[in-house]
């Protein structure tokens, strides 16, 4: 049976920018879907620059941001929760946040500072992009947010153990996939963190979201370089992941 979301482009967006304009006349609009109305955009331009998934990269920035209202987003502009690592050279902020002493007690970490939202976005894709510890990931496709989910915890991203439910939660609450099909258009300025969402984006509601099956994937660890070749040998798929530590 054919999806009503097989018809051309430009009804499916007039029925979802429809539903959109309903839903917003019926009920407030949510801090978490002014924060998507407000950075959609930067993430679907930064998912054609570099293959993350703009749902990912989404959800990611609403559960580690707290839909832009974290410590760490409004003080250091850092939406993605992002240390400051051994290679980072720009702006730092201490934190604390889930590192601790040999007494069991938090101690302050050191966080990535940006000069604007928009650089912790393009940063974030960066950082997933080039290390090799993310490499598979990469070698899924966009439009199938569990395994990215899935993998993100199991290369490391994250210590907590339901980090890829809790991001596919927020996927699937939004219907953030919709924007894994979507073409960028450049936005003019970075959008604000507070305030009214743009008045061009354009909506993201949906009343269907498709099952998909979770790959499994292997991550590759830090490779050393010893000739000019690249390493292009795969790697076994685990069952259990012992990689606990965050980012």
């Amino acid at each position: 049976m054919r999806s009503r979301f097989s018809t051309s482009p430009v009804l499916r967006w007039l029925v979802l920018s429809l539903s959109a304009v309903c839903m917003t006349a019926s009920r407030p609009v949510s801090v978490q879907e002014r924060y998507i109305e407000q950075f959609k955009l930067v993430a679907v331009s930064e998912m054609e620059r570099t293959g993350i998934p703009a749902s990912i990269k989404m959800a990611q920035a609403l559960h580690e941001s707290q839909s832009g209202r974290s410590e760490l987003a409004t003080q250091a502009n850092n939406h993605f929760g992002i240390k400051c690592k051994t290679t980072w050279s720009g702006a730092t902020y201490q934190y604390k946040d889930d590192d601790r002493d040999s007494t069991g007690s938090l101690v302050f970490s050191c966080f990535r500072s940006y000069p604007t939202a928009m650089e912790s976005y393009m940063d974030h894709s960066d950082f997933l992009k080039y290390r090799p510890r993310y490499r598979e990931l990469f070698e899924l496709p966009l439009s199938d947010y569990k395994s990215w989910a899935y993998g993100l915890k199991k290369c490391g991203y994250a210590t907590d153990p339901n980090y890829p439910e809790r991001l596919i939660r927020i996927i699937e609450r939004y219907n953030l996939d919709l924007l894994d099909t979507e073409v960028a258009t450049n936005p003019a300025s970075e959008p604000a963190v507070t305030g009214e969402p743009a008045a061009d984006v354009r909506a993201i509601t949906a009343v269907e979201i498709l099952s998909r099956d979770i790959r499994p994937l292997a991550c590759a660890k830090p490779v050393v370089k010893t000739s000019v070749k690249k390493n292009v040998s795969k790697y076994k798929v685990r069952k259990r992941s012992s990689i606990r530590k965050k980012r």
